[in-house]
């Protein structure tokens, strides 16, 4: 197919040479298949943020580390270099998250070049090579689910230990790949984390508990389809209470179970999660309504 334009600048520099089909388009950035020498590629071309339907990303930017003093003072002050420098930030966001959270032994796709607003990486693929399907697309038994919910959850923590909460995680971001799989003797199933734009950082983001107790709870009720037992197991807070304790590591055990304390309700705190709620159902109604390439 012909180069859509913001890919023609990829063609011309020789980072792609041909654009074989449109992948998907999203709410926050459209996706393409592409040949580069003997490889096939997927490139994810950003929207603009006036042309985008993220919610509360100024939840999601929260702290976020700028290196350009003079930038992170035209954030601040929200001039238009300022906006033109917040939207680069958004989308080496993606760039610098995949990078930590490879080294970090995550699966993510691997990333192999950022240019113009344009990320170049793996195509993740199923058993017969071709694009693997989101979560949302399979049906699993509840052996599968309950394998792929453990499998997830070592994922969240292995983010967590790397200072990272994906901030939207659901079965709409995470693909299920086909290959192989250290300690398996044949290829199998297995789920690849994707969209890290919004990532926060775990340490440093107000809102990052909220995220991954939200995060958690998505893999719980969508797992929970398949498995019912999962949705009596409690994993968000005790992750999350290791974490602030100093106590979680990848070898953590787990047990999916959490004591609350019963402690004054905040109303205030109650009604921001309710809003909340609504805003992501409002969201993943339109994933479910963006159409296929």
């Amino acid at each position: 197919m012909k180069a859509p334009p913001r890919l023609q600048s990829l063609v011309e520099e020789g980072l792609i040479d041909t654009v074989v089909r449109q992948l998907m388009s999203g709410k926050e950035a459209m996706v393409f298949v592409v040949r580069s020498g003997d490889n096939t590629l997927c490139a994810k071309i950003y929207k603009e943020a006036n042309n985008r339907s993220f919610r509360q990303a100024v939840d999601y930017t929260e702290n976020r580390k700028v290196k350009n003093s003079r930038s992170a003072r035209a954030m601040a002050k929200g001039s238009k270099f300022g906006r033109q420098e917040q939207e680069a930030a958004w989308q080496s966001a993606e760039v610098d998250a995949l990078y930590r959270l490879a080294a970090a032994g995550v699966r993510v796709p691997q990333p192999f070049n950022f240019h113009d607003g344009v990320l170049l990486m793996e195509l993740v693929t199923d058993a017969d090579g071709d694009a693997a399907p989101r979560l949302n697309d399979v049906n699993f038994t509840p052996d599968q689910a309950l394998a792929h919910h453990a499998t997830l959850i070592t994922e969240v923590v292995r983010m967590l230990c790397a200072g990272v909460v994906h901030g939207d995680l659901s079965e709409f971001n995470i693909l299920l790949a086909h290959g192989a799989v250290e300690g398996e003797a044949e290829p199998t199933d297995f789920p690849v984390i994707i969209d890290l734009p919004q990532a926060v950082d775990a340490a440093g983001n107000n809102h990052a508990q909220r995220m991954l107790l939200r995060d958690v709870g998505n893999l719980r009720d969508f797992f929970g389809q398949f498995a019912p037992t999962l949705l009596k197991t409690d994993y968000g807070p005790e992750i999350w209470r290791l974490y602030q304790a100093g106590l979680l590591t990848n070898e953590t055990p787990l047990t999916g179970r959490f004591e609350r304390k019963h402690a004054d309700v905040d109303m205030q705190a109650v009604l921001r999660e309710i809003d909340d709620a609504r805003d992501e159902e409002v969201a993943r109604r339109l994933r479910m309504a963006s159409p296929a390439g």
